[in-house]
């Protein structure tokens, strides 16, 4: 009787410790899932490291290059450009602030990257954040014209059913054959922007120079347009420009995963998830700014040197003249 008893009493002992452990287990497993979606959902930070590490600093060679990229540019080497990350850090911070916002409103963004390096990465960002992408071409008119374009939508969808129906409508093997041709033609143009339903909120843009034609519908419209600009762009064009090299497919994948995590920020904020939490960055929020401040203190210090020296010009003329 001793032995059952002390044998009882062993195997409750196990019971309660194999149950303290599956407890203890489902409390870290329950832990390590939410951070994940922490971590997943906020938006990370990023370090000067993380830039250099993507070559984000390599610009362009010197022959190619534009004056008004000059205040973001830190040197030469090897007749190439290096970009100030000291200055694009800061304008990272304020563009994916910026797309986080837009996104906790509502509004719809397009990725608009038609050069072979970032065709994919533009694309693969665009489908995780459940926004919008054109990767191939950018037709005249795409944000301009938009009844036109959505007519388009309208006709590749109808043959696409049409295809899909070809036994019930009764066509012949060489109608669908040059119906299906038609639709991949339109399904390389308007493919990512099938369910856009009208003109988005904000534009990200990879290479400026190459997708002028964007920028400019874009700014017609007063869309707000996040740009990589590299040392041959025009950062005046765009309303959130991002000094940085345009090229290089790590640093393109290193711009499109921060600003699909401040998307993603920005949606679950909206949805009033864990993530509605305030933009995370080692970098300061004002930084970008103070540095806007410096580049118009700077402008209004050459206007005024030019200024003084045609003044300079006009008394010397007016001296030769009365002489």
């Amino acid at each position: 009787m001793i032995g059952a008893r002390t044998w009882c009493e062993e195997h409750s002992r196990f019971v309660k410790f194999v149950s303290k452990l599956f407890d203890l287990a489902v409390v870290q497993t329950t832990r390590i899932i939410t951070q994940k979606k922490d971590k997943i959902m906020a938006l990370p930070t990023f370090t000067m490291k993380q830039l250099m590490e993507a070559g984000v600093h390599f610009g362009h060679h010197t022959r190619r290059w534009n004056p008004l990229m000059t205040p973001y540019v830190y040197g030469v080497k090897d007749k190439i450009h290096i970009i100030n990350l000291n200055k694009t850090a800061p304008l990272l911070h304020r563009s994916l602030v910026a797309l986080e916002a837009i996104a906790a409103a509502g509004g719809k963004i397009l990725f608009v990257a038609t050069k072979h390096q970032a065709k994919d990465i533009v694309k693969d960002a665009a489908e995780r954040c459940g926004q919008y992408h054109v990767n191939n071409r950018w037709l005249g008119g795409m944000l301009t014209n938009w009844t036109t374009v959505s007519q388009s939508i309208r006709r590749l969808k109808k043959m696409e059913a049409d295809i899909a129906n070809a036994d019930k409508l009764g066509l012949t093997k060489k109608e669908v054959g040059v119906m299906t041709k038609e639709v991949e033609k339109l399904r390389d143009i308007f493919g990512g922007i099938l369910e856009m339903h009208g003109v988005p909120q904000a534009m990200v843009v990879i290479d400026v120079p190459r997708e002028m034609n964007a920028v400019r519908e874009a700014r017609n419209l007063d869309i707000p347009t996040i740009a990589i600009c590299d040392t041959n762009a025009n950062p005046e064009m765009v309303d959130y420009p991002v000094p940085g090299n345009d090229d290089a497919a790590r640093a393109t994948q290193l711009y499109c995963d921060l600003f699909v995590d401040a998307i993603l920020s920005g949606i679950e904020k909206r949805l009033g998830g864990a993530a509605g939490k305030k933009v995370e960055s080692d970098m300061r929020a004002d930084a970008a700014d103070e540095l806007e401040e410096e580049l118009k203190a700077k402008e209004a210090k050459i206007k005024s040197k030019t200024s003084e020296a045609r003044a300079e010009r006009r008394e010397k003329l007016a001296e030769k003249t009365e002489k």
